[in-house]
């Protein structure tokens, strides 16, 4: 039979995951923000219909930055790694060491949390091609022919 205490540290563990998602894309929102970067977050994009077609849909949150391609790479950069922050109260709580994560429950928020502050693939490709994505936006933005209104 399975302990109650381990079915409410699984519902603990999915509700982090679900809060930490929403909050490591805020991250990424934050330092857009800080950096002057205009972005657009969507919630549940993919989703399909009703409650389990939300829960289906992945991802939940997605911030989509659109940068005018003068910005510096730097922004970007620390924008997709900005997630890394949300480890910093675990490690803190654990460096503690007063035995605060020795309950299954608190655990398993632990375990939820360090997990969603860990970057995307995504991110790390941004991270790391921040300087050819807005190279590309300039071209794409010196190609647009303007209109004039003669």
């Amino acid at each position: 039979m399975i302990e109650p205490e381990l079915v409410v540290a699984g519902f603990a563990l999915l509700g982090t995951v679900a809060l930490g998602l929403v909050v490591h894309e805020w991250t990424h929102a934050v330092v857009l923000r800080l950096g002057g970067i205009d972005y657009a977050i969507a919630y549940a994009p993919n989703r399909g219909p009703g409650v389990l077609g939300v829960l289906a849909s992945c991802p939940w949150a997605v911030v989509r930055p659109r940068p005018t391609g003068r910005e510096p790479a730097w922004v970007l950069r620390c924008a997709a790694l900005a997630p890394l922050v949300l480890a910093v109260p675990v490690f803190l709580v654990g460096v503690a060491g007063d035995g605060r994560l020795a309950s299954p429950m608190a655990t398993a928020i632990a375990i939820g949390w360090l997990a969603c502050s860990l970057p995307s693939p995504q991110d790390f490709s941004v991270a790391f091609y921040a300087h050819r994505a807005l190279e590309d936006r300039r071209r794409r933005i010196a190609a647009t022919p303007s209109s004039r209104a003669d």
